[in-house]
């Protein structure tokens, strides 16, 4: 019961807090730079990461950040590939980085009050899936418009959220533009659904962590066997994390993979 209440606090501190800085931020847009306005955006987004802390007991503990280039190295571009199981990581990655992020989202983020009025000010990528010929051409002549001014783009290989303790397909988009654009694709690892289950509002206290991967060099590579790098990694990370969502014989499926990616990796 006492879950069930912080929960519904947290929802309606989101709600209430979301609809003044989201109006402020599109009054805003006109005047403020881009760099600027993304954030004062980060500003609710870090406000709500701490609030799941206070009110829900949702901590989070991060590694790895040294993987990526700090503030000071602007035109560093990365293209960043987190494990995708919750709404927080969608908050929680700007909170992050030191580094202003472009997410590749459904453009039907757009359509939410409030939320999506503002990030629809904001200079990211949003697409229609179901016309993914076309929603590819976007991403890579956004993306490498955006990498080429030293941007980062952030993409969910799974493309959507998956429950604790499984995986879903990843697929190539993100790898794809790391190539087409020569940039290093940094793997991260989240247990986020420890706390916070997918399509849920119903938050465990306890502790994320998010580990992030070195970056991996995109010469030379094919998109596929890239991106099999990448899922072997995070999902072993995974497993590393949190080994309690998975069971045995699923780790030692997942060591198998990793082999064979390694293996593959070193005749190429």
């Amino acid at each position: 019961m006492l879950k069930l209440l912080r929960s519904a606090l947290y929802l309606a501190w989101l709600t209430i807090t979301v609809i003044p800085w989201a109006l402020l931020a599109v009054i805003l847009s006109p005047v403020l730079p881009r760099t600027k306005l993304y954030w004062f955006c980060v500003g609710w987004l870090k406000l709500s990461i701490k609030a799941a802390t206070w009110i829900c007991g949702v901590k989070y503990r991060v590694q790895g950040l040294e993987n990526v280039p700090d503030a000071r190295d602007g035109q560093a571009a990365v293209l960043l590939a987190p494990k995708h199981q919750s709404t927080w990581e969608t908050f929680a990655m700007p909170a992050i980085m030191p580094h202003p992020l472009a997410y590749v989202f459904k453009r039907e983020l757009l359509w939410i009050p409030f939320f999506g009025w503002a990030i629809g000010r904001l200079d990211m990528v949003h697409i229609d899936r179901s016309r993914r010929a076309e929603a590819w051409r976007r991403v890579q002549e956004q993306g490498q418009r955006l990498m080429s001014q030293g941007n980062w783009v952030i993409m969910f290989p799974e493309g959507t959220r998956t429950p604790r303790g499984s995986q879903g397909p990843y697929k190539t988009g993100a790898t794809r533009l790391a190539i087409a654009t020569g940039t290093p694709i940094v793997p991260i690892a989240v247990t986020s659904a420890r706390c916070w289950p997918r399509k849920s509002f119903l938050l465990t206290p306890g502790t994320i962590d998010v580990s992030i991967g070195r970056p991996i060099p995109v010469e030379g590579r094919q998109a596929d066997e890239l991106m099999a790098e990448v899922e072997a990694w995070i999902e072993s990370e995974m497993r590393r994390l949190d080994p309690e969502a998975y069971p045995a014989n699923d780790t030692a499926r997942t060591a198998s993979v990793i082999s064979a990616t390694s293996g593959t990796k070193q005749a190429s």
